[in-house]
């Protein structure tokens, strides 16, 4: 796994790290999920959930009072309960608390049955966990999804961010989702960020929590270090 962190601007620290799946030497996560097959999914997400926790564990993350997004499987997961078993397992084998874990899946995987990622969504959330939809504004679900149901969290397509300082429609897209998201009790995180000005822009919009190579690269196996424009911040493992 590397991890990318997530900042709060207001506190100027890591909200949470997001755990992305690598292959043993760094490999990139497109070339790791093409092997994933209907036969193989569900191990592979078990193997995930465990890798992140462990991975996250050993660099650190518990000393800093962070959050950890797993990305999820959502046709991996046969029965909410069931599945979760081994993530629970690993997480007191780690000594990571619970209630400090966030389960995101993203619109761009292919969901035939809503009914069933409700009821996922739920689940986790009677359990204590938090849920993410990643990649909102692309993919397969869109605003369609979110009224079936809602996440405790939204991650906005980089797509909506890329160049948002100097297109009108991507600011007040933005800014309508923010609106509409805080009326349901959601919270927005911006994940994409490169350049000064969209990080700008997007704290023009009402956005809290952001992501992106501006701020630091994922870090394969360790939590990095990131910047905010005008100070620097260390996360002490």
């Amino acid at each position: 796994m590397a991890f990318q962190p997530i900042v709060d601007v207001v506190t100027a620290r890591p909200f949470a790290f997001e755990a992305l799946v690598r292959g043993p030497h760094g490999e990139g996560a497109a070339e790791v999920l093409a092997s994933v097959t209907p036969d193989n999914r569900y191990a592979f997400d078990q193997q995930c959930r465990v890798a992140a926790i462990e991975g996250a564990v050993a660099a650190g993350i518990v000393e800093t009072g962070a959050r950890l997004s797993i990305n999820f499987l959502p046709n991996a997961v046969y029965s909410p309960v069931a599945c979760i078993q081994l993530t629970l397992k690993t997480a007191r084998a780690t000594g990571f608390p619970t209630d400090r874990l966030i389960f995101e899946f993203t619109e761009n995987e292919e969901m035939a049955d809503t009914d069933h990622v409700k009821t996922i969504v739920e689940s986790y959330r009677q359990m204590g966990f938090a849920t993410a939809i990643d990649d909102f504004g692309a993919g397969h679900a869109g605003l369609g999804l979110l009224a079936k149901f809602q996440t405790d969290f939204i991650k906005l397509d980089m797509e909506l961010i890329r160049g948002i300082d100097t297109s009108l429609p991507r600011r007040l897209i933005v800014q309508g989702v923010v609106r509409m998201a805080e009326s349901l009790g959601i919270a927005v995180i911006a994940e994409g960020i490169e350049t000064v000005a969209e990080y700008d822009a997007v704290l023009a919009t009402g956005v809290r929590c952001i992501q992106g190579y501006l701020l630091a690269r994922p870090g394969f196996r360790t939590l990095p270090t990131f910047t905010l424009p005008g100070e620097r911040i260390t996360v002490v493992a």
